[in-house]
């Protein structure tokens, strides 16, 4: 635990900065339940296959190949089934999602952890900033796409970041998602960590006639490989004081995980979590015709794709 954890308390949830993922699942038995988890092959993500694997479900764990994806849960044992998801490739989306379907599991919980963070140049998909693309649009592809297998209780967890306060002053830069009207690092992870919070709170607005729950959450600052992409000054800061501030990964996979499964938050939907508690995101996160804006935006780039 980091020195930070240590003396940090803990919230109304009895969880806090320094809880593990083993922590807030302790006495759970997740036994005939199924849940999937994106990026489950390194850092928080491998965290909450394990974790999640050992309360007893049976975890359909994606990466961006299936090597790793078999890699990683031939490591963590229980009940698993390992896809390929590269969520920066549609057709790789749309493959999990009719392989997850054909598997005929009901799920419980969908855990959107994978993405990309800070890339130091422009890059894009399919015409589009890359970590808006990978981070947003390849998650709003795969759960919206396996909708129709959530059960009736099921929970779609999508983790932000605080990153999500550095997005532009406008939230979403509709008339620049291909970056090609200026691009800033962190501005794009930001954007697309405010993308991803937007999507929850309209995906749990969507759901509320139901029992279905859509929450998002910020992990905290973790030292794990986002951070390759750093420039040198931000990666020796990192390595120099991470031991003293930054979470551990049995931290840093707590809230997604607490968020999935904790019995106290059934039927709680459209919140912001960090440190396994309820936080308070940017004002517009609230601002439902912005998040609307969004899905309905994300609905045409995907329209596109599948048409081409």
């Amino acid at each position: 635990m980091s020195l930070y954890g240590l003396l940090a308390g803990r919230g109304a949830s009895g969880f806090g900065y320094g809880s593990t993922a083993t922590d807030v699942t302790e006495g759970l038995s997740l036994a005939g339940q199924s849940m999937l988890v994106t990026g489950c092959n390194s850092g928080i993500g491998q965290e909450t296959l394990r974790v999640l694997a050992l309360r007893g479900a049976r975890v359909i764990g994606t990466a961006r190949t299936l090597e790793k994806a078999e890699r990683a849960c031939a490591a963590v044992g229980g009940q698993t089934l390992p896809l390929a998801c590269e969520l920066s490739d549609p057709a790789s989306v749309l493959g999990c999602v009719a392989a997850v379907k054909h598997a005929g599991a009901r799920l419980d919980a969908v855990v959107c952890n994978a993405g990309i963070m800070a890339l130091p140049e422009l890059q894009k998909a399919h015409g589009y900033e890359l970590q808006f693309f990978t981070n947003h649009v390849g998650h709003f592809m795969l759960v919206t796409g396996l909708l129709a297998e959530l059960s009736v209780l099921g929970r779609v967890v999508v983790v932000s970041s605080s990153a999500h306060r550095q997005a532009p002053r406008a939230g979403i830069e509709f008339e620049n998602l291909d970056g090609s009207k200026g691009y800033s690092p962190w501005s794009a992870y930001g954007q697309s960590k405010f993308a991803n919070l937007l999507f929850a709170k309209e995906l749990a607005r969507r759901l509320a006639t139901s029992k279905q729950t859509a929450n998002a959450v910020h992990p905290g600052v973790i030292k794990t490989n986002l951070q390759r992409h750093m420039s040198a000054p931000l990666s020796v800061l990192f390595n120099t004081f991470g031991p003293l501030a930054l979470k551990s990964t049995a931290e840093g996979a707590a809230t997604q995980v607490y968020v999935a499964t904790h019995p106290a938050l059934a039927g709680v939907s459209g919140r912001y979590f960090a440190d396994c508690n309820l936080a308070t995101p940017r004002a517009d996160a609230d601002d439902a015709a912005l998040a609307r804006r969004l899905w309905e935006t994300t609905e045409h780039i995907v329209a596109k794709l599948r048409a081409s």
